[in-house]
Parts: structure tokens; C-alpha cells; sequence
């Protein structure tokens, strides 16, 4: 099971991007443990220097902006 976390302070962007990576991971069958990180001690402690951010497995993969669709896929099936 995949540990994705979406970094930011909860507004409308971290929301969408938390919501499409639910959306591909049942398109994909796969099973994940989202989470939603809130602290901003927490965020910038994986390196995020903009929100939304997204962590797969304990590393960064996006900062900053909506993600695009084919990089949320790729996210829940590797």
C-alpha cells in the first residue's frame, strides 16, 4: 500500500489534488493511505518551498500547483 501525503494549509488547489489522486487510485485499483499535511514545520521539512506538495513514500514528487493527470497516474501505479 502506497503512503501518499498532500502538503499545503487546505485550500482549494491541496483539496483538488488530493482529491484527484482518490479519483486515479480507484481508476487503478490500487489501495493508498492519504494523508493530509497541514503543519508547516512538517511541509517544509520535506523540502516544499510551495503548496500544493505531494509525498509518495517519504519523497517529494511535486511542489507548487495543480498536478497533471498522467503525473497523479503515475503516482498510485508505480
Amino acid at each position: 500500500m502506497k503512503n501518499i501525503k498532500v502538503l499545503g494549509s487546505g485550500c482549494k488547489n491541496c483539496e483538488t489534488t488530493a482529491n484527484l489522486i482518490l479519483i486515479a487510485a480507484k481508476q487503478a485499483g490500487t489501495q493508498i493511505e492519504l494523508e493530509k499535511i497541514t503543519d508547516i514545520a512538517e511541509i517544509m521539512g520535506y523540502g516544499a518551498m510551495s503548496t500544493p506538495g505531494v509525498v509518495v513514500d517519504g519523497q517529494l514528487v511535486h511542489a507548487g500547483g495543480l498536478p497533471g493527470p498522467d503525473q497523479v497516474r503515475q503516482w498510485v501505479s508505480e
